[in-house]
């Protein structure tokens, strides 16, 4: 866990590491309005009510804050794996200027092999497809680095454990 924070801090993301519990309260803190949101597979972790889900192409660009359940944390890099859905949970992590990942500490691997490993039988069967997001959108190709040409200014992860963390 903390090779992966390290690492995550290193690459410009901001991690925060709650108990379950507190999750939602801490998801409601970092949603910067107006913002999108991806439904979440915990039954206990809900988006802030100020989250649109299935939002309109007008709400995706116009949103300050996405948020999304992130199925992996690579520790050896600081990158969460955002798997794909059908109702379409990519844009939601890349168009607004905050993208939030919520994680679940046992998701959290070593290394890319084995986070890749986890994900192969959803690749197969479900022909998904995976975001592999390493930090703030950057890119240099124009000279000087930018951040947030092609997607989050800002990324924060939102780490939890069980109950006693």
């Amino acid at each position: 866990m903390d090779r992966f924070c390290t690492r995550s801090r290193t690459v410009g993301v901001d991690v925060t590491r709650v108990s379950r519990a507190d999750v939602s309260a801490t998801l409601a803190e970092l949603c910067e309005p107006p913002a999108v949101g991806a439904p979440l597979p915990w039954t206990d972790v809900s988006l802030p009510e100020s989250a649109t889900t299935m939002p309109t192409p007008a709400e995706l660009e116009g949103a300050r804050t996405g948020i999304t359940a992130a199925v992996s944390g690579v520790a050896d890099y600081g990158s969460v794996l955002i798997r794909s859905t059908p109702d379409g949970v990519e844009p939601v992590s890349l168009f607004p200027d905050r993208h939030v990942a919520v994680l679940c500490e046992d998701d959290v691997v070593p290394d890319m092999a084995t986070a890749i490993g986890e994900q192969g039988e959803a690749f197969r069967e479900e022909a998904a497809s995976l975001i592999v997001a390493t930090g703030p959108s950057a890119t240099a190709d124009m000279g000087e680095l930018v951040t947030g040409a092609h997607g989050p200014k800002e990324v924060h992860v939102v780490l939890f454990g069980g109950e006693d963390r």
